[in-house]
């Protein structure tokens, strides 16, 4: 991803929902004008959701997602209204297509509760309106008529679509507005068998942009070259921010007046839960030998020989409380909805998961009782430097100290 390409995590998530055959995949093409989805008149043409990142007027970045048929049937139909269900958990606005020439069912209605229950703004597209002698429609709820085939009521179904995007809530900032401009930021970012080859992760780009925005001056070392660094500099910067598996090294080099944090921690802020993680943490104090913890990330990638999240945070975690446990881990979209058998959820950053996902997950934890907490403040707290990590945050900070 370059700098100046919006993440697919701070894109609006648009997801297209309904019956087989309703018309999803065609109104998603004449959304987005072009051929995204494969249109067929054979049911379930859709056997996984798509996802495709654009950018879509008059809303902007957007990343549009067609999901299969929610009256999908057999053993694969099960599966696949497993994974439709699943998109609901990141959808920001929600399309329900209904075939005009048929109306609405049972398994339409039940979509509709689910948007309400999870409190996801909604428009009903009433498909195949060219097909329609009288377009009339009782439902109490919020609709339009279209025809995918003709493309009429698309361009309102958008404007729709974007006002119900459109949110008052103050956009969050990485890091930006714990700074000034003119403000010296150092970025420590290792480079072992774990980096990327030929680029930086994710967290690491999206805060140099953000600092790039508030007129700092970022700058970027190695964990090795930090403790010279900052020697040379002449002047204390204003905050190191580092990659939590260094975090021991670097604040052993980081002298006390310099405020210190890591990316994953400001990316719990950033996705709007850094005080119910920083809760969480202190339930691996009283865990038991034998206990269950779920190690969750939000992308899938190769692991490597010390991986951090299936090797060390197991072995800090063990090293720090002197206790054995069973580990068991998911990635990407699979998220257990029933954590009823753990006694901790560790999870990553959430980088490539939007606020709504994450908020998502966090509310399950919270709803059955199990605490839940972020890789970053995890390993500052078997560390021995939370509080010290959590400095950038008083409000967050006088949580320890309560």
């Amino acid at each position: 991803m370059g700098l100046n390409q919006t993440p697919a995590a701070d894109r609006v998530h648009i997801g297209f929902f309904g019956r087989r055959n309703a018309g999803k995949s065609s109104v998603v093409n004449a959304v987005t004008d072009q051929t995204l989805a494969i249109v067929s008149p054979i049911k379930g043409t859709t056997t996984d959701p798509v996802y495709k990142t654009m950018e879509l007027l008059p809303i902007g970045p957007v990343m549009i997602i067609d999901t299969p048929g929610i009256d999908d049937e057999g053993a694969l139909g099960e599966q696949r209204i497993k994974k439709t269900r699943q998109v609901l958990n990141k959808t920001d606005v929600a399309v329900l297509v209904v075939d005009g020439t048929t109306g609405m069912n049972g398994a339409d209605e039940e979509l509709i509760r689910l948007f309400k229950e999870k409190g996801i703004p909604y428009i009903i597209a009433l498909n195949k309106g060219d097909l329609c002698t009288v377009c009339s429609y009782g439902a109490d709820e919020p609709y339009i008529w279209v025809s995918a085939k003709e493309k009429s009521g698309i361009y309102g179904l958008k404007e729709k679509i974007a006002r119900l995007a459109i949110t008052e809530t103050p956009k969050r900032r990485i890091v930006a507005d714990l700074i000034r401009p003119g403000d010296f930021v150092v970025l420590v970012v290792p480079i072992d068998s774990a980096a990327p080859k030929g680029r930086l992760i994710l967290p690491q780009q999206q805060t140099i942009r953000d600092l790039l925005e508030a007129d700092a001056v970022s700058i970027v070392v190695k964990d090795s070259e930090l403790k010279q660094t900052l020697e040379k500099l002449g002047k204390n910067p204003k905050m190191v921010i580092t990659d939590s598996q260094a975090f021991r090294k670097v604040s052993a080099n980081t002298p006390a007046d310099i405020l210190l944090t890591s990316f994953s921690i400001l990316f719990a802020r950033y996705k709007g839960n850094l005080e119910s993680t920083v809760r969480g943490v202190g339930a691996l104090d009283k865990l038991k030998d034998g206990d269950r913890i779920l190690i969750s990330e939000g992308c899938t990638h190769h692991r490597q020989c010390d991986d951090i999240g299936t090797v060390k945070i197991p072995r800090w975690i063990e090293e720090y409380t002197g206790k054995h446990f069973q580990y068991e881990w998911s990635s990407g979209t699979e998220f257990p909805e029933n954590l009823n058998a753990y006694g901790l959820v560790i999870h990553c950053g959430g980088c490539m998961l939007n606020e709504r996902e994450m908020k998502y997950r966090q509310k399950c934890a919270e709803e059955q009782g199990v605490p839940m907490t972020n890789y970053g403040i995890l390993i500052a707290h078997t560390q021995g430097i939370l509080k010290r990590s959590l400095e950038p945050f008083p409000d967050i900070l006088r949580l320890l100290e309560r």
